[in-house]
């Protein structure tokens, strides 16, 4: 088997091991009644932390045999691998808008990632991981903060995400620079790097669990898949000198390609906003007129409206020059 090939199997597993890892989240999130954010006493959800880490062994495993131009993109394909999942063995079937929103926001992201160069790289200087660092937490609070203040269970679970999509982007950051500065000779020497690397994949962790509570599993989901490579390639266009292929071609392509990958995010979140209407059921029917006695005589029988219902007397035929209205004010207020 060549090394290309191999790559893009390994690639290719990585992202359903996530889209499982997803799949399994929103179900402990759908059913827990406990912590939003660290469910701990769920197996299932020890389950879906291993499905991840599996999933980014696999990613780096695939990232040694093959080119970073080809493992990325096809890490997009987590939520596209998720939507069938989740109908086969869950039962929950997707919409149209849903399957044109993940394809949008596959397609949108795979283009950006295809064009993004890594051709001379630089590595971080201590002074720029600490302010990466720094303006990385604060932008998560501020996320985070946000969230809390909106209403909406959907539009907050997208901020959520959003903001554990920013920590694992950042993480992807840490894990090249110490990647590449770490020896054998000193296993220690980037402590401060792997502190920061960890305390960011726990944060996006904990944060992309509590966005799945409301909002289903392709809303989120697709928001962490876009907004994590998204991230990671800023910090790499402004901090490790990378760019886009191809030059100003390059750059309109790639900013057309997220406008794509926005759309489909949005088309996501407004599938999962939009609630179907109530079908009319037998309790809603519109019921027939009674009189104000029942059967035995006594006015307590017959049904009577209660305080602030509204009550459909109908039309009154004809021409009427005044109309006279009795109104039992014991029926009304309710009083026995």
């Amino acid at each position: 088997m060549s090394p290309l090939l191999l790559s893009v199997i390994l690639a290719l597993v990585s992202a359903v091991a996530y889209a499982a890892a997803a799949i399994v989240q929103e179900r402990v999130a759908a059913s827990a009644t406990g912590p939003r954010y660290a469910p701990l006493c769920s197996p299932a959800w020890w389950g879906s932390v291993l499905l991840n880490g599996v999933g980014a062994t696999l990613h780096v495993a695939a990232l040694a045999y093959g080119p970073l131009s080809l493992v990325q993109p096809l890490g997009a394909l987590t939520i596209v691998f998720a939507l069938p999942m989740a109908a086969l063995f869950v039962g929950r079937r997707a919409g149209s808008r849903a399957w044109r929103g993940a394809l949008m926001a596959t397609v949108g992201l795979a283009g950006l990632l295809s064009l993004t160069s890594g051709a001379e790289t630089r590595s971080l200087t201590d002074g720029d991981r600490w302010l990466l660092a720094g303006c990385t937490f604060a932008v998560v609070a501020a996320l985070f903060t946000a969230a809390h203040l909106i209403g909406r269970s959907v539009l907050r679970s997208v901020v959520l995400a959003a903001a554990a999509g920013v920590s694992f982007g950042i993480a992807s950051v840490f894990t090249k620079a110490v990647a590449e500065e770490w020896t054998p000779d000193a296993p220690l020497a980037e402590w401060t790097g792997l502190l920061v690397l960890s305390a960011l994949a726990v944060t996006g962790l904990l944060l992309s669990q509590a966005s799945y509570r409301g909002a289903g599993l392709a809303a989120p989901l697709a928001t962490v898949t876009v907004v994590n490579p998204v991230v990671a390639a800023a910090v790499g266009l402004t901090l490790f000198g990378e760019s886009f292929r191809y030059g100003t071609a390059g750059t309109v392509a790639a900013l057309i390609c997220g406008a794509v990958a926005a759309g489909g995010l949005v088309q996501l979140t407004l599938d999962r906003m939009t609630v179907p209407a109530p079908s009319p059921s037998a309790s809603d029917a519109p019921r027939e007129p009674q009189s104000g006695r029942g059967p035995t005589g006594s006015d307590g029988d017959a049904p009577r409206p209660e305080i602030g219902q509204g009550v459909d007397v109908g039309s009154v035929p004809g021409t009427r020059p005044y109309l006279e209205v009795e109104v039992r004010s014991r029926a009304v207020a309710g009083r026995p």
